[in-house]
């Protein structure tokens, strides 16, 4: 039964990310907001719905590390995916085709990811209320980096008189993105029950549930939506999206903190979690990398950079179990 749950949530949300994906893109088009800023803000914030109620939600059974490996884990396969979607478009290259300013929006996911990993380490101690002093500066970091990123993203180019008609209006585009966000915003507590279900069948521990296990399946959002995007020409969105993905994954985690009234939870965090930060940190600095250096040259049908993030991804996952942080 439970792998029948599993199944019908994975499907709700692939059918709702593609309704992201596609309404999305008209909202950008008809706001005349860029891809790369809707992606960012908007698509991101909505398919990382899933890592943000799965934190919350490892509130419940107390248990931080199981959230932040839950978000470190995403931001590493948000990564993957990059990759996964060089595979997928043979005849092109994903972050040859998406503006520079991208690597903007990658610098601020490295820094978030990077202001993260510190405060777990640093253990600060100040708190405001019951919320501590380090999850507000994330909070706020993410604000003011989001609030850039709008003021330097260019306007995409006029929609032509012929096709006009053919675009959806604002208005129903706005009505389909509210509803495809409530219906992953409904289905996504089924989606992590169950596979929560899934973990103790089979024996796996609340480490790998969170920083492999919980961290794929809560982003499938993310993975359907930018491969939608892409197959209709929507680069920038796409791109945007995973990283955008990024920053909101540590956003939710200084949000996080203000629903934890049992302590401080950064703090609760434990250390060794610090690892999958830098890795996530890691592998984003080589999609930045990649973006920047624009290299042309293919190893067989697979592009270097690529390449890289993939053996980086699957080397990353053998680190931490090694380490022995239960993934």
């Amino acid at each position: 039964m439970v792998w029948l749950q599993f199944a019908f949530s994975a499907v709700v949300i692939v059918f709702a990310a593609i309704k992201l994906a596609e309404y999305g893109d008209v909202i950008a088009v008809r706001t005349k907001l860029s891809g790369m800023f809707i992606g960012t803000l908007l698509l991101a914030g909505a398919t990382s719905l899933p890592e943000l109620l799965s934190s919350l939600n490892a509130l419940a059974v107390d248990a931080p590390d199981l959230a932040a490996g839950g978000m470190f884990g995403s931001s590493m396969f948000n990564m993957l995916t990059l990759a996964i979607l060089d595979l997928l478009n043979q005849n092109a290259r994903i972050l040859r085709r998406v503006a520079m300013n991208h690597a903007m929006t990658a610098s601020l996911a490295n820094l978030m990811t990077g202001l993260v990993v510190f405060f777990i380490l640093a253990d600060l101690p100040a708190k405001l209320g019951w919320v501590g002093m380090d999850s507000l500066i994330i909070i706020v970091a993410y604000g003011v980096g989001i609030r850039i990123i709008q003021g330097n993203a260019a306007p995409p180019p006029p929609i032509p008189e012929e096709k006009n008609d053919e675009i959806p209006s604002l208005r129903r585009a706005l009505l389909g993105f509210a509803g495809a966000t409530a219906m992953l915003f409904v289905i996504t507590p089924l989606l992590v029950r169950s596979a929560d279900q899934i973990g103790t069948l089979t024996g796996l521990s609340a480490g790998f549930i969170g920083a492999t296990l919980l961290a794929i399946v809560t982003s499938l959002p993310e993975l359907v939506t930018t491969v939608a995007a892409v197959r209709f020409g929507a680069y920038d969105l796409a791109v945007g999206n995973l990283f955008g993905s990024n920053i909101f994954n540590m956003f939710a985690l200084g949000l996080t903190d203000l629903f934890y009234f049992d302590g401080h939870f950064i703090s609760e965090i434990n250390p060794t979690f610090a690892l999958a930060g830098l890795l996530a940190l890691l592998l984003t600095g080589l999609a930045l990398i990649g973006n920047l250096a624009r290299i042309e040259r293919r190893l067989k049908y697979v592009e270097i950079d690529a390449l890289v993030i993939f053996i980086g991804y699957l080397a990353g996952m053998f680190f931490l179990s090694i380490r022995g942080i239960g993934v």
